[in-house]
């Protein structure tokens, strides 16, 4: 069985009842082999209806039941604007990567390896690599240092015997013989603590983990990402634009996600172009507020320092009639709505600019508008 979506099943039920309260009739239809009589040839004329000019006849205790709402628009000077495609970057700033020097295997840190979502600080220590050599490069560690060790044996006898004849030996030789076996003793530390010591890998910020890409005895490979680590408070967006003259006419910017909007701060323009077009960069305001992840994409709208005369209206009032053009639904009398054919251009992700269709003065259904687009 096909599922209704939601929030149509919530529009058709509340336009339902509002027929039910204005006493409009709902059509019936007899099963077969029943007659329950003539269907009405109209509806109620005290019900909403379609018009045969297009409007919607639709009584004032149906606009309460639907809960329409409508504004008086004016005509002003509108900045221009763009919509773009962009994607949430981190801040390069208070972000980074943790990628291990040496290959090898991982160990849990002290307090285990971290969930992505987790917070860390910036010096702490998220895990270990434990070095892999290959057979041969191990045997050749290990007779370097049995080397290092039988050397270090002679030269602290050979020490001993000097010390014992130090009164007839110039004290330059007994010198020379301590620092040989202080240098082979460095020698053996620095080749035995390569063979049993371990990587740690350490947050290079603080802030959340955005990405962990490891488990306990996992091997990674040298420069392996390993871990990725994000301020929430401080990330980038950037958006490309294919017309490279935007990015020296930019007065402001708003980031669109889902219902939300917030404003951007233009940041500058590479001076390289990717996949034909230009990345600007914007600083966004109150990333918190969003939830934004890095990777997501999003809409961003750049409104420009040209402006234009027109009326703006949210984008809820913005309607799709039979012919697939944009409309917005016009209160032309007290129970009474008319269609309005508009062309517009984007604003700022909430509202839009329409340049023809609309006057000053005219009042359109910002809120029901599904509902009254929907009477027939």
């Amino acid at each position: 069985m096909k599922t209704i979506n939601t929030s149509k099943k919530r529009h058709w039920m509340a336009l339902a009842t509002a027929l039910t309260l204005t006493g409009a009739a709902l059509p019936t239809y007899a099963g077969e082999g029943h007659d329950h009589g003539a269907a009405p040839a109209t509806a109620n004329a005290n019900g909403p209806q379609r018009m045969a000019d297009g409007s919607v006849f639709l009584p004032k205790p149906a606009q309460r039941q639907l809960n329409v709402r409508t504004m008086v628009v004016e005509t002003a000077e509108l900045p221009r604007a763009f919509e773009l495609n962009g994607q949430v970057l981190m801040d390069p700033n208070a972000g980074g990567k943790v990628q291990p020097i040496n290959a090898g295997r991982i160990e849990p840190g002290p307090n285990g390896l971290p969930n992505a979502g987790q917070t860390v600080k910036k010096g702490q220590v998220l895990a270990y690599v434990v070095p892999a050599f290959a057979p041969l490069e191990r045997a050749s560690q290990l007779t370097q240092l049995a080397e290092f060790r039988a050397a270090k044996a002679l030269a602290e006898k050979r020490l001993a015997r000097l010390r014992e004849l130090s009164d007839t030996v110039p004290r330059k030789e007994v010198e020379a013989a301590e620092s040989e076996v202080l240098s082979l003793t460095d020698r053996m530390s620095a080749v035995g603590g390569g063979l049993s010591s371990k990587e740690a890998l350490v947050a290079p910020v603080s802030g959340v983990i955005a990405s962990a890409h490891v488990v306990a005895g996992q091997v990674v490979d040298t420069r392996e990402l390993i871990f990725e680590i994000v301020d929430p408070k401080r990330l980038r967006i950037e958006a490309l634009a294919f017309d490279i003259s935007v990015a020296n006419n930019i007065g402001g910017a708003t980031l669109a996600v889902g219902d939300q909007r917030t404003p951007l701060v233009f940041m500058g323009a590479a001076r390289s172009l990717r996949e034909q077009a230009l990345p600007l960069n914007f600083q966004v305001q109150s990333p918190e507020l969003l939830g934004l992840a890095v990777g997501q994409p999003v809409k961003v709208y750049v409104q420009s320092k040209q402006k234009t005369q027109g009326i703006a209206v949210p984008q809820s009032a913005l309607m799709k009639n039979a012919a697939n053009q944009n409309v917005v639904w016009v209160k032309s009398a007290a129970e009474q709505f008319e269609p309005r054919t508009v062309t517009f251009e984007p604003l700022d992700g909430a509202r839009v600019t329409v340049i023809s269709g609309l006057k000053s003065g005219d009042r359109v259904a910002t809120q029901g508008a599904t509902l009254i687009n929907q009477v027939r």
